[in-house]
């Protein structure tokens, strides 16, 4: 992975943990009825779930271009060598 990968692989880890401590201290503190806390829970979980998908998605195509990207370099070089 290159060295840009790793610093939004970084920042992505970051803001998903912030985003986790932040719901989880407004859950707590929040002065709701149980039933409205678990909506809120529900609707939270729903929002992460799309959210990892679309960042595994978003890794997947990463990768995949890397891949492909590295493919060609290979066989690029393998042909100069026979040449």
């Amino acid at each position: 992975m290159s060295t840009k990968g790793r610093e939004a692989a970084k920042i992505a880890a970051i803001i998903g943990g912030g985003a986790v401590v932040g719901a989880a201290l407004g859950l707590l503190l929040a002065p709701k009825t149980g039933a409205e806390t678990r909506r809120d829970v529900a609707r939270y979980a729903k929002r992460a779930q799309v959210q990892a998908t679309r960042f595994s998605r978003s890794v997947k195509s990463g990768v995949s271009t890397m891949v492909e990207r590295s493919k060609a370099l290979v066989n690029r070089d393998d042909h100069k060598e026979a040449a």
